[in-house]
C-alpha cells in the first residue's frame, strides 16, 4: 500500500480524498490510502481524513505519496519538498511556472528514484477522446481553439501556463508545435484578459490558441479545425463515462508507482508535458514584449 498525503483541499484536493476513500474496484488505485490533508487553514476532519503538518508527512514511512493540490503558484514549492524526502508526487497542471523548473524537478524525482505525475484530465474526458479518433488521419490546413471562462483567483499564473490544458489539447492532437506570435490584452480593473497565440505545426499549417476570460464569460471551448476533407466547428457528441476524470488520472498514476506502464509512454508523457512547458514561456516572453512595447508608445 502507498499511504498517501494531499497538499490542498480546494476542489481538486477534496475529489483525490475522496476518490481513495473509495477507489475503482480492482484497479491499481486500489494501493492507496490516504493517510491526511495538509492545509495553510487550520480544519476539522474531511470526509473523516485528519489534517496534519508537512513536517509529519516528510517523517512518516507510512506516507510514500504526495498530492499537491494547491493553486499553481505554489506547485514547485510543495513537488520540491516531497521529492527531496523521497516521497511520489502527483500534482494537479501545470507542475511548474517556467520550463527550466520543470526539467529540475523531473531530474530530481529520477535522481530520488521516485514517480512525478502531472494530472492532465483533458486528455482523458469523452469529447477529446471523441475528437482524437474523429481526426485521425485527416490532414490540417489550419485550426482555431478559443476558450473563454471566468477571471482567475490569484497564484494560478500566466493564461499559458494556467490554460496549459488548452495547449496540450492541440499538441497530443497535431504533434509538437513552434509559437509564431503571441499577445496579451488585459483590464485588470475589470478582470478581463484575452491571450492571444499563433502556433505552428511541424507541416507549416496554422493553429490560433485564444484564452479569454471574464465576469459572466461561460465556460466553452470553441473550435474551428479546417481539414483537406472537412471542417469542425463543434466538439463531437460522446456518451459519458461511467469512471469519473479525476479516478482516471488516479489508476493512471497508480499504475506508475507499481511499475506496470511501459518506458516509452512515460517518456513520451514527460516529453509533451516539458514541450507545452517549453511553448508556455514562449508565449509569456513574446507576450510581455508586445505589452511593454505597447506602454513605451
Amino acid at each position: 500500500m502507498f499511504g498517501s498525503v494531499v497538499v490542498g483541499v480546494g476542489t481538486a484536493g477534496f475529489v483525490r480524498i475522496r476518490d481513495m476513500l473509495a477507489p475503482l474496484p480492482s484497479s491499481a488505485a486500489e494501493k492507496l490510502s490516504v493517510k491526511g490533508f495538509i492545509s495553510r487553514r487550520t480544519l476539522e476532519e474531511q470526509q473523516g481524513v485528519k489534517q496534519i503538518t508537512v513536517e509529519d508527512a516528510l517523517r512518516r514511512d507510512d506516507i510514500k505519496v504526495a498530492f499537491v493540490c494547491t493553486e499553481n503558484a505554489a506547485h514547485e514549492e510543495n513537488i520540491r519538498t516531497f521529492l527531496e524526502a523521497g516521497k511520489h508526487v502527483c500534482v494537479e497542471y501545470p507542475m511548474a511556472m517556467t520550463h527550466k523548473t520543470a526539467v529540475d524537478l523531473w531530474d530530481l524525482a529520477q535522481e530520488k528514484g521516485v514517480v512525478l505525475h502531472e494530472e492532465h484530465i483533458e486528455l482523458l474526458t469523452a469529447d477529446f477522446k471523441q475528437l482524437k479518433k474523429d481526426i485521425a488521419g485527416k490532414k490540417l490546413k489550419e485550426g482555431s481553439l478559443h476558450f473563454t471562462g471566468g477571471p482567475l483567483k490569484p497564484g494560478f499564473g500566466f493564461p499559458a501556463f494556467s490554460g496549459i490544458a488548452r495547449l496540450t489539447w492541440l499538441v497530443d492532437l497535431f504533434g509538437e508545435l513552434s509559437v509564431t506570435a503571441a499577445s496579451m490584452e488585459e483590464d485588470q480593473e475589470n478582470k478581463y484578459m484575452k491571450m492571444t497565440t499563433q502556433l505552428m505545426t511541424k507541416e507549416q499549417k496554422p493553429l490560433t490558441w485564444i484564452e479569454e476570460r471574464g465576469p459572466g464569460l461561460p465556460r466553452v471551448k470553441n473550435i474551428n479545425f479546417c481539414f483537406d476533407s472537412c471542417t469542425m466547428t463543434q466538439l463531437p457528441p460522446a456518451a459519458r463515462e461511467p469512471v469519473g476524470l479525476f479516478m482516471q488520472d488516479l489508476v493512471l498514476f497508480s499504475q506508475k508507482l507499481l511499475g506496470q506502464v511501459p518506458r516509452d509512454q512515460l517518456h513520451a508523457e514527460r516529453h509533451r508535458v516539458l514541450h507545452c512547458l517549453e511553448l508556455a514561456d514562449r508565449i509569456q516572453q513574446l507576450s510581455q514584449q508586445g505589452q511593454g512595447s505597447a506602454q513605451d508608445a
